[in-house]
């Protein structure tokens, strides 16, 4: 039992209204106490939120808009023992399921022109069952006497979604906006930004989930079939799976694979 009054169990009229995000460092609190006991019950660590928040003009109808952006901001969760993570699932707050925009209703109510919404690759943290992938959102902000609130985490390299029993880390959280005249801003974790003009755009990574055991135990065939999907570079297969793939034929080198594995552990 929580103490009452105590910063996880506050007492009127104690502000709560953001508590619920709260609820991903205290779930990771309570994975890494249970861990050791409970070792095939617990998950690697889930993506850190991060999210932005934008209101302003919307010149098509005349009139104001505003939107937390939710399309952006889900990241994957942390693998766990015989099962990956989920891909873009979302953050932990809520159990991730805060649901993201479709494509054509996010472009009606915002004045904004999607550019890009896909997984992010080599960002689910590597593992013998690997975290859930983040995705990377590109979009181009037309409307005008625009402001843009940062909220969240995960940016710090300390604050990424944790691996268990020699999972990898998955990647981290970032938000830029590219202005008209070719600058660049990246927004800091909890930032208002005043003045963003029309013709920005926007560009967030939603970072991935932790990994769960070895790496190197992950089947060879199963990182190859990912690269093929694009989800793995041939890179980080090599580098964090000791898998080795022809770059140009996309083809499993199975005795070098073997070799690798062999001489890394």
């Amino acid at each position: 039992m929580i103490p009452e009054g105590s910063f996880l169990n506050a007492r009127f009229p104690a502000a709560t209204t953001f508590g619920n995000s709260i609820t991903g460092p205290t779930s990771d609190a309570i994975f890494r106490a249970f861990s050791r006991a409970l070792p095939k019950m617990v998950t690697a660590g889930w993506n850190r939120f991060l999210g932005f928040a934008v209101s302003g003009h919307d010149p098509r109808h005349a009139r104001p808009y505003v939107d937390i952006l939710f399309l952006s901001l889900k990241g994957g969760s942390g693998a766990t023992w015989m099962a990956d993570g989920y891909d873009h699932i979302g953050l932990i707050n809520c159990a991730g399921g805060i649901l993201a925009q479709d494509y054509e209703m996010f472009e009606i109510h915002d004045p904004h022109f999607l550019l890009k919404h896909e997984y992010l690759r080599d960002s689910a943290g590597a593992g013998r069952w690997r975290g859930g992938l983040g995705v990377e959102t590109q979009f181009i902000i037309r409307g005008e006497d625009v402001t843009g609130v940062a909220f969240g985490d995960g940016v710090e390299e300390e604050a990424r979604a944790f691996g268990f029993f020699g999972g990898q880390p998955g990647s981290g959280n970032a938000i830029t906006l590219t202005y008209p005249d070719g600058s660049r801003r990246v927004a800091k974790t909890k930032e208002i930004i005043r003045g963003i003009p029309s013709g920005t755009v926007f560009s967030q990574l939603a970072g991935g989930g932790g990994g769960y055991g070895d790496p190197f135990d992950r089947p060879a065939e199963l990182v190859l079939a990912e690269v093929r999907d694009g989800l793995i570079s041939v890179e980080a297969a090599r580098a964090d799976y000791g898998v080795c793939i022809d770059p140009v034929s996309l083809a499993l080198d199975a005795a070098r694979t073997a070799e690798l594995r062999r001489n890394t552990r």
